[in-house]
């Protein structure tokens, strides 16, 4: 596969993330119709049949267990796995050529003679019916929709599928003061093929482009201001709250931007496997042109310096958890938006300036989107703050025996 620097940190195939979106479309009123008609048997067949059908494939050699996570897992699975472990859950991952994130987790309790075995894909949800959000929560442009008619913060814009509507949408954004916006994927994670800082309509169709790559529609909106941040909940309880930073340098006023740069990446933390160097690529030149500053250059005091647009961490960005100073008010907006969608398990981003502030104080805050798979390792792999131990808390939820 052909590497994307746009899909990083995570690559994709962008000819089968797009054709997914498109049978996603096409096959979903089929799937509705016959999820109304037999939910509660098929989830019952399901549930009796998987394992058998892990063993089978095992027997024929197509598929096998790994008791141990490997490279190819995420730092999400490597983290739940371990608190599996310390907990005395026995924890397998199911492989079928490709595919795996299948998982089988069984608790023998020393004591209260409990015996049970869950299955789950990525993370689990035993326990809980499957919320109606599960099936738009993803869908950033249905999500806006629906947050705004609850009255959460979210930005202004909207999605488009043709040039012509997202020039509609970005110049409605720009009235009556002109503002920078983003755009993106309606679907997808991780911010891949997402575009910030667009001011012109050549900057509106040059991320246009990158987004359709990965999604049919796009969404335009406007850029709010602030940091970004996760927050996770679990059992509709705001567990931890992580601030995402872009690959950045303070300036101090003497030293130049190449020399603050080679003080940050001497970071023991940076040297891998989870945090990792800023390095200078085209990505970073163009970033450093639009803030109108080169590496020769020395920045004022204070001045913070970003060499990508990304916050992921094998870009070179940091995490900082803030769990422990997030404003009361935003802590309950986080909640009420886990008690609008009903789901056990969302993770929410969100930008805003100051999480120690309210969000009502903020007139461009809001959030961003919404994850059913949230990546709770960010929390327990943080460079600055307390980690938190999110995996914990999710197995107290469905596996409440093991907790100690």
């Amino acid at each position: 596969m052909r590497h994307c620097k746009d899909c990083e940190p995570a690559q994709e195939i962008h000819i089968v993330a797009y054709l997914s979106v498109v049978f996603g479309w096409l096959d979903q009123p089929l799937f509705d119709l016959m999820e109304m008609i037999f939910k509660n048997t098929a989830e019952a067949i399901s549930n009796k049949i998987s394992l058998p059908f892990f063993k089978l494939m095992i027997f024929l050699k197509l598929g096998y267990y790994s008791d141990e996570p490997d490279a190819k897992d995420t730092w999400r699975t490597k983290c739940f796995w371990e608190e599996a472990k310390k907990r005395g859950i026995k924890m397998r991952e199911f492989h079928l050529g490709p595919i795996r994130d299948g998982f089988v987790a069984e608790y023998k309790g020393p004591a209260n003679g409990v015996n049970k075995t869950i299955l789950f894909d990525g993370l689990p949800r035993p326990g809980f019916k499957e919320s109606a959000a599960l099936k738009w929560m993803d869908n950033k442009g249905t999500m806006k929709i629906k947050f705004l008619k609850e009255g959460f913060p979210v930005a202004a814009g909207g999605v488009a599928f043709t040039k012509r509507t997202a020039l509609k949408i970005f110049n409605g954004i720009q009235k009556p003061i002109k503002r920078p916006v983003i755009n993106k994927p309606n679907l997808g994670s991780r911010s891949r093929h997402t575009m910030i800082h667009i001011n012109t309509e050549e900057g509106l169709m040059v991320g246009f482009k990158k987004a359709k790559k990965l999604s049919p529609l796009v969404v335009i909106e406007e850029e709010l201001r602030g940091y970004l941040f996760r927050g996770t909940l679990i059992g509709g309880k705001l567990v931890g709250v992580v601030k995402r930073d872009q690959p950045e340098v303070k300036g101090d006023g003497v030293h130049t931007l190449h020399e603050l740069l080679d003080e940050e990446n001497k970071r023991p933390e940076r040297g891998g496997p989870i945090f990792h160097q800023i390095s200078i690529d085209k990505e970073a030149l163009e970033e450093l042109k639009r803030q109108k500053i080169n590496l020769e250059d020395i920045p004022e005091k204070g001045r913070t310096v970003t060499f990508s647009q990304k916050t992921s961490r094998s870009c070179g960005g940091t995490t900082t958890e803030v769990t422990d100073i997030i404003h009361p008010e935003n802590k309950e907006m986080l909640e009420k938006v886990g008690a609008f969608l009903k789901d056990p398990l969302v993770g929410v981003d969100f930008i805003i300036e100051d999480v120690t502030k309210s969000w009502k104080e903020e007139r461009h805050c809001g959030i961003i989107e919404c994850n059913s798979l949230p990546f709770i390792d960010l929390h327990h792999y943080v460079m600055f703050g307390k980690p938190q131990n999110v995996a914990g808390r999710l197995w107290d939820l469905v596996l409440p025996e093991s907790k100690s």
